[in-house]
């Protein structure tokens, strides 16, 4: 069954941050899907629906954003998902605001939830859909900088981003990592 993955930080203070924008992605998703989230078996929150006749799972990991790895692992067990159906959905800082790019693999790119999770599965293969934040900030200041929210020059983007990500995770449902990389890379 595929397993979408939005990455974030648990808490009010960090809606709307840069970091969470994959909780934005998987709200807006479950809002789609008509589908609420609920408490997991694990410590992350899981909303189940189906696309296109097929059931999917949506999670919010509930550890923090450097410790997401827990909460894939033990999504990734839950729901019976192999690893290559499941997509990690997360912001990041190396691709301008807005831009999107979709990998089947890779390195963490110095995203320390990213890898949290790369050192808890002990792989880097694993699908993930990287959204754009930029690097507007000042040396040292990247924690600020990813817990602050987007300016209103950038929020446009960010919402055209979050359309075209969704446009995204639905291709990945329907015919897997590959066919999204050609159709929104």
């Amino acid at each position: 069954m595929p397993l979408i993955a939005g990455l974030g930080n648990i808490g009010a203070e960090y809606d709307g941050t840069r970091h969470n924008i994959g909780f934005e992605l998987a709200d807006k998703l479950a809002r789609t899907l008509s589908v609420s989230f609920k408490t997991g078996s694990g410590p992350f929150l899981i909303a189940e629906g189906s696309y296109k006749g097929s059931n999917v799972s949506i999670i919010k990991p509930t550890t923090l954003m450097n410790l997401s790895g827990r909460a894939i692992t033990s999504a990734l067990a839950s729901t019976g998902s192999r690893l290559e159906e499941c997509l990690v959905c997360y912001d990041d800082i190396n691709l301008p605001p807005g831009k999107i790019r979709l990998r089947p693999s890779g390195s963490a790119g110095g995203h320390n939830g990213i890898q949290n999770i790369i050192d808890r599965l002990q792989t880097r293969d694993f699908p993930r859909l990287r959204i754009g934040i930029g690097d507007d900030f000042s040396r040292g200041r990247q924690a600020d900088y990813v817990l602050n929210r987007f300016s209103k020059d950038q929020r446009p983007r960010i919402e055209e981003a979050l359309e075209a990500s969704e446009e995204a995770v639905f291709t990945f449902l329907r015919g897997g990592i590959e066919q999204a990389m050609n159709r929104h890379n």
